[in-house]
């Protein structure tokens, strides 16, 4: 409550602000800041109706992936404080456990498939030295030790550092996971089996404001619902001009049954095969950058890298996913892809999703948006989804421009990924809207995209347990493509997609009807250039 009120009393303070005196950059500033303020505050009285747990990620893979991939350590205070954070890990889920009990009181339950999952992926953390004597290291002791060794540090204190480190791990880090599976498992014979937030008390008006959130738009929950079917049709079609293309016949739900199928489409399930995709992702990345310059006059100073979901948490994990780097660019953007199962991966979606998660999709957008110079930190990092993700599906899109996806098997993968995106518009209203059952959901995607069933029901349960995310990706795609072909429209032959592109980023993350208001403007501006 106390967060609540220092946001109302930010809010009474944006109000004495005379806006007029403000540049037009300061006056974008105001408005996001304030739209934030105001978004928060209409979601208040849910605030507990968002999982403060779930299988697809959350606090018991968070301090892990955090520890792992962020935290460096070049020196021995480095190293005490990696264990100091270890420490507090019991205090930190004291918190969870107590917003756990806050949710259930409520009658706000996980969904009862959700509890063995949590359960498996907080265990997994526990596997290993010195947990256990299985020979092989937990994934914190492993973490702990890889990156102590390279330091030069006289004995007495590299054994110091180990044996600390061993101290939290067994003292603290266990006894707090311990506590948190306990927590989750309390769950067992009260969580119930229906899937939509739906069942909670004010769970429509609920999932009104997830979708109002994630989409920045106003869109009821059935307009979302046939939008998504009105573009699978769409996108059906275009499949099936590239089914003609390579010489097959007969229905679209046979072919994607059999590219579903077709073992010539997916590397090896070894660690070959992992290796492969890994390294074409690469060199699709690579090839990208060189393009970006025809496209783009901003463009990231960061680096991007390729890396593999680590064991501990790719069997609850999403199919890819992108970390940013820090604003000093101190470490790389990572492109994380989920190579558990190989069949989930198709060599046709390869191109498509790395452009999406790396270059010219999140990297260059989260990039460009974190490096952004005379803005408010803020500004820098605020989250709009649809915007967001909305250019990363732009992204697949634009890259067919730009001379990818020359085998028709990958332009097919592109418009898989984006059928994807409007099946979820249909799947995650039908959930949350329409009370769908998570077999009736998985069941849908099955029937109407080429994705493994092992991929689909990933996807759903992710989508139950993020409510109305997954909207967010089509809906910010479609409004951008409108925008870009109303600009071409108002300049003609003046237009120019450097500048279009860099308008869309240049001031960062924004609304839908915000980056409306940017694109007019360039219109204007480019109009009275003449």
């Amino acid at each position: 409550m106390e967060s609540l009120e220092t946001i109302r009393q930010r809010l009474a303070f944006l109000e004495g602000i005379d806006t007029a005196q403000l540049s037009p950059e300061r006056q974008l500033s105001y408005r996001l800041y304030r739209l934030d303020l105001e978004r928060t505050l209409a979601g208040e009285r849910f605030r507990h109706h968002r999982y403060v747990i779930h299988q697809f990620r959350g606090p018991h893979t968070s301090p892990i992936s955090l520890l792992v991939n962020v935290h460096t350590i070049s020196s021995e205070q480095d190293a005490d404080d990696y264990i100091a954070r270890l420490h507090n890990l019991p205090q930190y889920f004291d918190g969870v456990i107590e917003q756990i009990q806050i949710r259930m009181d409520k009658g706000l339950y996980l969904v009862d498939w959700m509890i063995p999952q949590i359960a498996e992926s907080a265990g997994n953390v526990l596997v290993g030295v010195p947990f256990d004597d299985t020979g092989t290291s937990s994934i914190i002791w492993s973490d702990f030790n890889d990156k102590l060794a390279p330091l030069r540090l006289e004995p007495a204190v590299f054994e110091r550092l180990q044996e600390a480190a061993r101290n939290a791990l067994l003292t603290s880090v266990k006894p707090a996971y311990q506590r948190l599976i306990a927590a989750v498992e309390s769950q067992k014979g009260m969580a119930p089996p229906e899937d939509g937030v739906w069942r909670f008390p004010d769970g429509n008006a609920f999932y009104a404001n997830r979708l109002k959130v994630f989409t920045t738009t106003d869109l009821t929950p059935e307009e979302i619902h046939q939008s998504g079917l009105a573009n699978v049709a769409r996108l059906h079609n275009e499949m099936r001009a590239v089914m003609d293309e390579l010489g097959e016949e007969g229905d679209l739900a046979a072919f994607l049954d059999q590219v579903r199928q077709d073992a010539s489409l997916r590397y090896p399930n070894t660690e070959e095969g992992r290796i492969a995709y890994l390294t074409a992702a690469r060199t699709a990345i690579d090839n990208m950058a060189q393009r970006l310059p025809d496209y783009f006059g901003l463009l990231p100073q960061s680096d991007l890298i390729v890396k593999r979901v680590e064991a501990y948490r790719e069997q609850s994990a999403g199919k890819a996913f992108y970390q940013s780097p820090p604003p000093d660019g101190s470490r790389p953007g990572i492109y994380y892809a989920n190579l558990y199962d190989m069949n989930s991966m198709p060599t046709t979606d390869l191109e498509a999703l790395a452009f999406h998660e790396g270059l010219p999709g999140h990297h260059l957008q989260r990039s460009i948006s974190a490096e952004l110079g005379d803005v408010p930190d803020f500004q820098r990092h605020t989250s709009f989804t649809a915007f967001s993700e909305g250019w990363g599906l732009y992204s697949e899109y634009l890259a067919r421009e730009m001379g990818f996806y020359q085998d028709p098997y990958s332009n097919f993968g592109r418009l898989a990924m984006e059928l994807w995106r409007a099946a979820r518009l249909v799947v995650d209203t039908g959930l949350h809207h329409k009370q769908w059952s998570r077999e009736q959901a998985v069941a849908y995607l099955v029937a109407n995209t080429p994705n493994a069933e092992y991929d689909c029901q990933r996807a759903i349960e992710r989508y139950i347990a993020m409510p109305g995310q997954a909207t967010a990706y089509m809906i910010g795609k479609l409004r951008i493509v409108e925008l870009r072909e109303l600009a071409q429209e108002a300049l003609g032959d003046r237009f120019d997609i450097r500048a279009f592109h860099d308008a869309v980023l240049g001031s960062g993350a924004v609304p839908l009807d915000q980056l409306e208001a940017t694109i007019q403007a360039l219109i204007q501006t480019t109009l009275a250039s003449r």
